[in-house]
């Protein structure tokens, strides 16, 4: 009885929320990379260097870093309906208002700006994730929702290219079309989802008093058993060296996504290609990093095993750009990026299912939002690296070679920390069998 109940709720809650989310991610996606899209002709247009440009898209993740973790306590506060929605109307208008910019003031005014506004969505989303779903679903739902990611710039990409044949038309460059064209979901999705989502089971009209009771005692006993073994305060959160630890993993891991997001459509335009070309060409690593996310995903939870399955997508996501720094054709470079992207997609799921196995309540709040805003500053870092040394040296291979070693250390902080938590077990178990 308790299996038959337990798929019922699965499926319902899974329809009900994650192709929800999923489109929310696939638009908050896409109005964080188009910018990458934007350089085809925007740089040209405002006069921007490599290494301007690559600040400009960077400085979004300073703003999300300085505002995540207040962000993430709201939402844990107020409930995700209304503050999801605040997140997504922001940035929204603010995404619509770089269609707009003039020079390189305005640039990482609203880049900065973006970034305050879409503070809090991610680790938003994976929290509301754990009001709804036991751990052990936990990766492969994560899986599921990140694979907007790269369905968004599978589908972004070519999208974004068509609208950039909008030059000229009402007096807009094509980029300026793209931003507000691309913006306008954004604002609308965020009034619907306050009539969408449901903040907590408990409040599951959808759900039948059967249904409802049985989830919240399952994720009750989750709980229980985790503040058994600890204390979780906000500053358990922010202080845990797991925490810490996983920062620096996500760290590198977002080097190397939002160095792909916004660098990869200029270094397939250096093949020689046109606009359209490049959207078409940059879809193609998106679909099947799709395909990798999923797998490696119901393959880590099928296992139960976290650690090797971050540590193995890393290595796999460096060697692909080690890879996309050495060659100069077409093919090279295609599939260079698709083993970056499978690598760093893959690595993804596994690792965010890792922080909510110690950590719960307002400690999980505050542990995933610092997880995702220090780690974000990887995507200041690596496309700002790339920009700066590009304009050094002319080339993109170094400063790819550059993201790599990041990914290379993610994978060795990951190994530290697998290594760390099996002694502290083993000791546990030590101190027990002495009682």
């Amino acid at each position: 009885m308790t299996c038959t109940i337990e798929q019922r709720v699965m499926r319902k809650i899974t329809l009900r929320i994650v192709p929800f989310i999923m489109l929310l991610y696939f638009i908050a996606f896409l109005d964080r990379v188009n910018i990458g899209f934007a350089a085809l002709t925007m740089n040209a247009d405002l006069g921007f260097s490599p290494a301007v440009f690559g600040f400009g898209a960077g400085i979004f993740f300073l703003g999300y870093f300085l505002f995540e973790v207040p962000s993430n306590l709201i939402l844990h506060k107020v409930g995700a309906r209304i503050w999801i929605a605040r997140v997504m109307i922001t940035w929204g208008l603010v995404s619509g208002g770089m269609a707009f910019v003039q020079g390189t003031t305005s640039f990482y005014t609203l880049r900065f700006l973006l970034g305050v506004a879409e503070a809090g969505f991610f680790p938003g989303i994976i929290l509301y994730l754990s009001y709804w779903f036991p751990a052990q679903k936990r990766a492969q739902v994560t899986a599921i929702f990140m694979a907007a990611a790269p369905i968004s710039t599978a589908l972004g990409s070519p999208i974004s290219a068509a609208l950039l044949e909008m030059h000229g038309m009402m007096g807009f460059a094509g980029w300026q079309w793209m931003f507000v064209l691309e913006a306008v979901p954004a604002v609308i999705l965020g009034v619907v989802v306050l009539f969408w989502l449901t903040d907590r089971p408990e409040k599951a009209k959808w759900l039948s008093e059967e249904e409802r009771g049985w989830l919240i005692a399952t994720l009750q006993r989750e709980q229980a058993a985790k503040q058994a073994t600890a204390q979780h305060s906000v500053w358990k959160g922010l202080l845990d060296k797991r925490v810490l630890a996983l920062s620096l993993v996500y760290f590198g891991t977002s080097a190397g996504l939002y160095t792909l997001g916004i660098w990869s459509p200029q270094i397939i335009k250096t093949l020689g290609v046109s606009s359209m070309t490049v959207g078409l060409l940059n879809a193609i690593p998106a679909v099947l990093a799709v395909a990798a996310m999923v797998l490696w995903a119901r393959h880590s939870d099928k296992t139960g095993e976290r650690s090797w399955h971050v540590i193995a997508a890393c290595i796999v996501a460096a060697a692909g750009l080690f890879m996309a720094g050495s060659t100069t054709s077409i093919v090279g470079v295609i599939l260079a990026l698709t083993i970056v992207n499978c690598g760093i997609s893959a690595s993804k799921p596994p690792l965010w299912s890792m922080p909510t196995l110690f950590l719960s309540g307002s400690a999980a709040a505050a542990g995933i939002a610092t997880i995702n805003s220090l780690g974000n500053l990887g995507g200041f870092v690596g496309p700002f690296m790339i920009g700066l040394i590009k304009q050094q040296t002319g080339s993109y291979t170094w400063g790819l070679w550059f993201v790599a070693g990041l990914l290379i250390l993610s994978s060795i902080v990951v190994l530290w920390l697998s290594a760390s938590s099996r002694k502290a077990q083993a000791s546990e178990t030590l101190i027990q069998s002495k009682h």
